[in-house]
């Protein structure tokens, strides 16, 4: 029962992320439409509603809440949880702290997206660029962390995010040094 629970964690998470790295795209997308002529601009944001509303509510929150309900069964099916208060624990904690922020960026992809749908844009493309990239990070710190567990040095794991956030600050910067060309 356990490698079953587990395997559907497992899907949930990757149609989960499929959704937050998809997403903040469309934001941009939606964003950028505002440059457009009138007719133009209102067919683009027409389309990015309809298909910011299905990857939401069809995909992504769907998802994010079975990845809880599944990730919560598998710990406590599997005894994660009595490592929780051990010292060998240590990474679960660090993963879980990285799972809660990860729910607070999805949430704040939620307003948004709700801010997009009354047509209010606060958030400039090149800004949510910056900020799709933050799943990238969440990714690979609980990936990181779920993998390598308690051998993983609580140093060299932050030096390697560190040059993660740095690599993706220099694409995006140079990604927008090409497009201005």
């Amino acid at each position: 029962m356990y490698t079953y629970l587990k395997a559907l964690h497992i899907i949930f998470i990757v149609t989960w992320f499929a959704g937050l790295f998809y997403f903040p795209r469309l934001f941009i997308y939606n964003t950028e439409a505002n440059d457009k002529p009138a007719a133009e601009r209102k067919a683009l944001q027409d389309q990015f509603e309809v298909m910011m509303k299905r990857l939401w509510y069809g995909i992504t929150w769907p998802s994010a809440i079975l990845t809880l309900i599944f990730g919560v069964w598998v710990m406590f099916n599997g005894g994660w949880n009595k490592q929780l208060t051990e010292t060998s624990g240590k990474w679960l904690q660090l993963k879980l702290v990285f799972v809660a922020f990860l729910y607070v960026y999805h949430y704040t992809l939620h307003l948004i997206f709700r801010q997009q749908l009354a047509h209010k844009f606060t958030y400039t493309s090149q800004q949510l660029r910056i900020w799709n990239e933050v799943a990238t990070v969440f990714l690979m710190a609980i990936v990181m962390l779920a993998t390598v567990k308690e051998s993983i040095s609580f140093v060299w794991g932050m030096v390697g995010l560190l040059l993660l956030i740095g690599g993706l600050m220099g694409a995006i910067k140079l990604y927008k040094k090409i497009r201005n060309k």
